[in-house]
């Protein structure tokens, strides 16, 4: 059976705690092997002249080894600690470390642009933001990774081989195996595993400078802790290892999964294996990130405990046919190669959506399908020209983000239009104007994901430009005294990823372990889904009923239309937040029960339900129409 998103993140939770132990192992036979250096430097120093033997008292001393104790812990515990607040910046400091160059979203580089757009096209497929696309300009292996905190603030990172050397489907399937990382809680892991095994790596690193010093005694002292920094280096490959290689297994078969084309990520595999630079980075700071990477990144001892399976057992798993040889590539490919070194769905009139597959949207949070990949494809093939392009560059991206807020009433409109007249950025108040009848004619369900589209360019602001842009959202949110639910969703999507991304949303703590201790969060959300719809008294109270019974709770009522309004939907969802995988789970399970209650799903209530789904980081895909319904 198939583990779902929760479980991958209840692993990814446990997987945490291995860390953490594994860590604390590490650490213990560390303090040791110093505490044994230092006994012996200390003894030969102190030996006797006459007999030549060690001054085992002096190496022994209580004091000596408490002081040595405590400085090891200092250097390992103080080293971790200050690596992981640096990454902290999330995934693109990990990406400009390893030489990444941000792309341009509105690039018209041929290469750059497919990469882009399969970039999008996941995104929009998986339910998340589109992650800010990186790639490694003077790298000619085949690679790629994923790093960050969260969906909101995850970047991707593929090296310049990789968008030379491979095909749309190969490529297709790499990125699709960085998505697994971002959806199944990877990414977070990975950097806490960058900063973890930062401090075991410092013993290290003090060893080799003391080896450079003329000073006998810390010469000999430096010997011994580079003895030791390779233990630890030793012990830091094997814990990536441990933590790591199973995880390439399953993202492998969870691109397979998504875009059921086995043939694409074990083409860019045999590509791997083909080319003489295969996968390897050269950037200094692949050895520390190497278990972030799409293939290995390392060569020599680095990769004696690989955080990879062997390459050809991958493309086995995926292809059993496969006969050992790998293809022999383009001539083209292999010089352009060369040159690179250091440097849809049936929206009815009424707002339905007829057949919505709402009923297995919680199975598919985290698991997108093949078909979500099609859905992305053909909606940003039927978007406006003039949307797409502007939505690529920060000017238009804030342009096209007015554009959607522009109420249809024209009082409100002459009110929104005045104030970004006064307020808005020279020239965007004049590409509102321009895009605004374009935006105009996308369909309900189009809007959103323009908005998906839009954030990697909004995401390169200054402080002082979002700051402008989040004034101005409010404003023109404002201008008509009332909050409808598109808004909402688009206020809560767009806020939460800049947040993150401007540095403004850390890391929530895990606080409730059971549906119990949320049920009054939950009562809220219940009861906003329930009046989602225009329902009467009685439908609503239907509606809550059938949620409220799959939380298998003590019997409430519907809270009163006043008493469940944004404000308190928005304090209710951040802590369900908080909130472990399974109660979520459980949570959107229960938020599906009540707005099928009727039997019929409307557009606002599926985007309602993504946003929902999104705020309590588990993303969801667009939820589709089945082949057949009508």
């Amino acid at each position: 059976m198939a583990t779902d998103f929760f479980q991958q993140q209840d692993a990814a939770r446990r997987r945490t705690g291995r860390l953490v132990v594994l860590f604390v192992l590490a650490v213990l036979a560390i303090v040791v092997s110093v505490e044994v250096v230092t006994a012996a430097v200390v003894g030969y120093v102190n030996r006797d002249p006459e007999t030549n033997a060690m001054d085992w008292t002096a190496a022994t001393d209580p004091l000596l080894l408490i002081l040595v104790l405590a400085g090891t812990l200092i250097v390992v515990v103080g080293g971790s600690l200050i690596r992981i607040a640096e990454l902290r910046a999330g995934g693109r400091l990990v990406a400009e470390e390893l030489g990444g160059r941000l792309l341009n979203p509105n690039t018209s580089e041929p290469a750059d642009r497919r990469l882009l757009n399969v970039v999008e096209e996941m995104a929009i497929a998986s339910g998340v933001s589109t992650p800010p696309v990186y790639v490694m300009d003077g790298e000619a292996g085949v690679n790629a990774f994923a790093a960050g905190f969260s969906a909101q603030d995850a970047v991707i990172g593929v090296t310049r081989g990789a968008v030379t050397a491979l095909d749309r489907d190969e490529l297709q399937g790499v990125i699709a195996h960085e998505f697994s990382h971002i959806l199944n809680g990877d990414m977070r892991l990975n950097l806490r595993l960058m900063g973890i095994l930062h401090g075991i790596f410092l013993i290290g690193a003090i060893g080799y400078f003391l080896l450079r010093l003329r000073f006998m005694v810390l010469v000999v002292l430096g010997a011994g802790l580079s003895v030791v920094g390779f233990s630890g280096t030793f012990f830091g490959n094997l814990i990536k290892a441990a933590v790591s290689r199973q995880r390439e297994f399953l993202a492998d078969a969870s691109a397979v999964q998504f875009t059921r084309q086995p043939e694409g990520i074990a083409g860019a595999l045999k590509k791997i294996g083909a080319l003489p630079t295969g996968s390897t980075v050269q950037s200094p700071n692949a050895p520390e990130a190497s278990h972030l990477f799409f293939g290995r990144a390392t060569s020599g001892l680095n990769a004696v405990f690989s955080t990879h399976p062997p390459l050809a057992k991958r493309i086995t798993r995926i292809d059993p046919y496969w006969d050992g040889n790998f293809p022999e590539l383009p001539e083209e490919v292999v010089e352009a190669l060369s040159a690179v070194g250091p440097v849809s769905s049936a929206e009815g009139e009424d707002g339905t959506v007829a057949g919505a597959d709402v009923a297995s949207a919680v199975s598919q949070v985290g698991q997108p399908t093949l078909a979500h990949l099609q859905y992305a494809a053909e909606l940003i093939d039927r978007l406006p020209g003039p949307v797409v392009a502007a939505a690529h560059e920060p000017y238009g991206a804030r342009a096209v983000v007015y554009a959607l807020l522009l109420d249809h009433a024209p009082g409100p409109r002459r009110s929104q239009l005045r104030h970004l007249e006064a307020a808005a950025d020279r020239g965007v108040y004049e590409e509102t104007l321009r895009l605004a009848p374009h935006v105009e004619q996308l369909g309900r369900r189009m809007r959103l994901p323009v908005l998906e589209i839009a954030l990697p360019a909004l995401r390169v602001l200054s402080s002082w430009q979002y700051q402008r842009f989040q004034e101005n959202l409010v404003e023109l949110v404002e201008a008509d005294d009332a909050l409808d639910l598109f808004e909402w969703s688009l206020q809560r999507i767009l806020l939460r990823d800049m947040q993150a991304s401007f540095g403004r949303l850390g890391p929530r703590r895990v606080r409730h372990a059971s549906v119990r201790s949320v049920a009054s969060s939950l009562g809220v959300l219940m009861s906003v889904l329930a009046y989602v719809g225009d329902r009467n008294p009685q439908a609503a109270e239907r509606a809550f009923a059938a949620g409220w019974r799959v939380l298998s709770l003590p019997e409430r009522r519907l809270l009163a239309h006043e008493a469940c309004g944004f404000t308190e939907l928005d304090a209710a969802l951040a802590e369900l937040d908080r909130s472990l995988p399974q109660v979520k789970k459980r949570t959107l399970k229960a938020a599906v029960a009540c707005i099928t209650a009727d039997r019929q799903v409307t557009v606002d209530e599926t985007e309602l339900l993504r946003a929902v789904s999104a705020s309590m980081s588990c993303p969801m895909p667009p939820i589709l129409t089945p082949p057949g319904s009508t």
